[in-house]
């Protein structure tokens, strides 16, 4: 089945339907010309005034279908081609062989255009041509016999042609529309990271500035408190100054992952980068990057006092791998078990339940005294999106 080409939002195709209309209006004023010019050759004249009318009405409803747009659906273009493809064939009812021989088929092949440049529309250039074709061999049908010579007879050329620019033109137009969309979407989130990295420079960072300066002159326990503070605030200051902007996943098709991780690397976190970049889905990089930050936040809160982490990232083609490994004091055997039974289950949701719903795995390995190290995998791509 050929695909149909669907945007969010207005259809950006709307002014090539209003503009496909008008040549409907023209195909029929030509039909009508010709219809007068040939009544009194046609075997049966009033029948093919009746499928004249019939002409007309589909033409009618046509046209306010597409304009409307409830119209723009397979169904609705499929009967259209099916309607057209009848009335051509009803050439063979209303008028002799010879006649259907000698000339073009009743409704006329320019009014049965407008099949093939709908099907473009919706379809895109090969369901137009698709549909172009359908037409030509429906008007050779009726001739009884298949004319070779271009020269004399162009209907499969222009029928071609008009399915395939039409439909270059419709696709054209929707990926014109995605890149804008795309591109207000950035531009609105650029405008929200600068309003909240004004709101942080102000508020958060100077009071992690002051609290590092303030415990640096106490001294004694407070001085513990004070390198964190100022590591925090090295964080935000590296956070908010950042233009990266593949960072943002959520606009973002695919993404380079050591974009994401460099954010993260601080004076006790070290990272270990590929120097090519690591595509990958924009949604999969983001959960991972967020599991990393939930992995390095147990290392600050459980770790010990001067535990290092060290982030280690690793693209094995189909998945990628990141390790998280810390220096720290360890978890002691059956301590994880003992906090989800006390409620405790932000291992479980955050890192473990995150990388699971990738289709990836979370592995820890750790004892006391030895540190811990995650080892979050996740395939490149995702589940469900091959």
């Amino acid at each position: 089945m050929l695909p149909v080409m669907v945007s969010n939002g207005p259809d950006p195709t709307t002014p090539l339907w209003r503009a496909a209309q008008l040549f409907r209006l023209l195909s029929c004023l030509y039909a009508l010309g010709f219809q007068i010019a040939v009544n009194s050759d046609l075997r049966h004249p009033a029948l093919g005034w009746l499928l004249f009318a019939v002409l007309v009405a589909w033409s009618a409803a046509c046209a306010i279908a597409y304009l409307r747009g409830f119209g723009r659906r397979p169904a609705w273009v499929i009967a259209e081609l099916v309607v057209v493809v009848a009335l051509m064939l009803s050439t063979e009812v209303v008028a002799t062989g010879q006649w259907a021989h000698n000339n073009q088929t009743w409704p006329t092949t320019l009014w049965a255009s407008n099949a093939t440049i709908s099907a473009a529309l919706l379809f895109g250039p090969t369901g137009g041509m698709l549909t172009g074709l359908a037409v030509t061999v429906s008007s050779e049908f009726v001739k009884g016999y298949i004319n070779v010579n271009l020269g004399r007879n162009a209907t499969i050329i222009v029928e071609l042609a008009v399915g395939l620019a039409v439909g270059l033109a419709a696709r054209t137009a929707r990926r014109a529309h995605d890149e804008l969309q795309r591109a207000a979407r950035l531009s609105a989130a650029l405008e929200e990271r600068e309003r909240l990295s004004r709101q942080v420079h102000d508020g958060v960072i100077q009071v992690l500035a002051l609290v590092a300066k303030r415990g640096h002159e106490i001294g004694g326990a407070a001085s513990e408190l004070a390198e964190l503070a100022g590591e925090q605030e090295r964080a935000l200051r590296s956070w908010v100054t950042s233009t990266d902007m593949e960072s943002d996943t959520a606009t973002s098709k695919t993404v380079d992952l050591r974009a994401l991780l460099r954010r993260r690397e601080a004076d006790r976190v070290s990272m270990s980068l590929p120097g090519t970049p690591v595509t990958m889905d924009g949604e999969v990089a983001g959960e991972l990057d967020a599991a990393v930050g939930n992995a390095l936040d147990n290392v600050r809160a459980h770790a010990g006092p001067g535990a290092r982490a060290f982030v280690l990232l690793e693209d094995l083609g189909d998945s990628v791998t990141v390790s998280v490994r810390d220096d720290g004091i360890g978890i002691a055997p059956g301590r994880l078990e003992e906090a989800v039974e006390q409620g405790h289950i932000g291992i479980s949701k955050s890192i473990v339940g995150r990388l699971m719903s990738l289709g990836g795995s979370a592995e820890l390995h750790t004892d006391t005294g030895e540190g811990t190290e995650w080892e979050l995998n996740v395939p490149r791509r995702g589940p469900g999106r091959d």
